[in-house]
């Protein structure tokens, strides 16, 4: 069974969830780039990292957003409702897996241990975000209310 009472299908879950993927992405990369280049701590690195990530996942959002008409204000607040529990989850999950793995926080941006251990942290953050995505949009909330300012489409790859 594809869709659940509510409508919300599998691959509108899953665009939902690479959107917010693609947002976290540059935002942790970014985010171990600058703390590299600044020497700072890991823990101040990976704060930064998720505070990156969140500000691009927004800014991704609302750019969609943003085009279909919506002041500044109200496109932020549909981002932040649509966004911020699939960040939240991704960052969790990302960042608990880069913990885990021994000597990836340590490894650095030149050590394949770092890039394969990222890779592998965000894949496993998409897989256990999509059905958070799905239970959502099925709600009517976290990217429904995107799709609301897009007539419902299932793609986000205008954002």
């Amino acid at each position: 069974m594809n869709e659940t009472r509510h409508g919300a299908s599998w691959s509108m879950a899953a665009s939902a969830t690479l959107h917010c993927l693609t947002g976290c992405a540059i935002g942790e990369v970014l985010g171990m780039v600058i703390g590299t280049a600044f020497g700072l701590h890991n823990a101040a690195t990976v704060v930064l990292s998720i505070a990156l990530a969140f500000v691009f996942g927004y800014a991704l959002t609302m750019r969609g957003v943003l085009k279909s008409g919506l002041r500044f204000g109200a496109a932020l607040k549909v981002a932040l409702a649509a966004d911020t529990v699939s960040i939240a989850v991704m960052e969790i999950v990302d960042n608990g897996v880069m913990v885990v793995v021994p000597g990836a926080m340590d490894a650095g941006l030149t050590s394949l241990l770092f890039w394969g251990a990222l890779a592998a942290s965000l894949a496993i953050a998409f897989v256990l975000t999509v059905p958070v995505n799905k239970w959502m949009i099925g709600r009517g909330l976290g990217h429904a209310k995107v799709h609301a300012h897009h007539g419902g489409h299932e793609g986000h790859h205008a954002h």
